[in-house]
């Protein structure tokens, strides 16, 4: 379960560097707070299916880019 949300945090690293945001600006459209999405992309949360649709529409993406 571990390697799913590592991976998944990869794939939103990634996507969000390149539509050229930065965490701060991710975290501030989602709502949350900057260190949770840098603890989300280093897979060390399991993040909501909520959290992960509003995530993927704020980086302009299907939620299944995000997925590995």
């Amino acid at each position: 379960m571990k390697d799913l949300a590592i991976k998944f945090g990869a794939n939103l690293r990634s996507m969000r560097k390149d539509k050229g945001l930065s965490q701060d600006k991710l975290a501030n459209s989602a709502d949350i707070d900057r260190s949770y999405v840098g603890r989300i992309e280093r897979g060390e949360v399991n993040i909501t299916l909520e959290k992960a649709y509003q995530l993927a529409s704020i980086l302009g993406c299907d939620v299944r880019d995000l997925l590995p």
